[in-house]
């Protein structure tokens, strides 16, 4: 719902009033976290991930496989906030449900090699078969062998 409100800002606290009515205050932060929110102003969809920490996707990631566990890590720490993480996570977690450990390991390593760190990628190699690639097989590859093409080992 937007609605226009009017804020009074002191040396030490926020409010905001809606029609003349305060509907919160909140203390200002000058040093520490600079961003600060009280659960019963989250909106539902938002508040059931509040209780929720990297570290338990890490765990939860943990008992599937230590790639699995790299996995959701990697991601955690692609997000400015590790908070903007959790959806994603969720969803790669959910997207294993009921697949093989050995393969949900060897997808989790294959994504890690590619960086694809979203659930759309996961989805992909999931659906695709890609886990089943050669590891390693994303490094140099040479297009064409010919006496006259130089090599990186020419320039050094």
């Amino acid at each position: 719902m937007r609605a226009e409100v009017d804020v009074r800002v002191t040396a030490r606290t926020v409010e905001i009033f809606h029609r003349g009515q305060r509907v919160g205050a909140h203390q200002r932060r000058y040093m520490g976290a600079r961003h600060g929110t009280v659960p019963e102003h989250m909106p539902s969809s938002h508040r059931r991930y509040a209780e929720w920490s990297p570290d338990r996707f890490r765990r939860w990631a943990a008992k599937i496989g230590p790639n699995t566990e790299g996995l959701i890590v990697a991601v955690l720490a692609s997000r400015p906030h590790p908070e903007q993480g959790f959806r994603t996570c969720l969803g790669i977690l959910r997207s294993y449900r009921g697949v093989d450990p050995a393969r949900v390991e060897a997808v989790s390593a294959r994504a890690l090699e590619l960086g694809a760190l979203n659930c759309k990628s996961i989805a992909s190699l999931l659906t695709q078969k890609r886990d089943r690639a050669a590891p390693g097989d994303g490094g140099q590859v040479s297009l064409f062998d010919h006496a006259n093409v130089r090599g990186p080992g020419y320039y050094h």
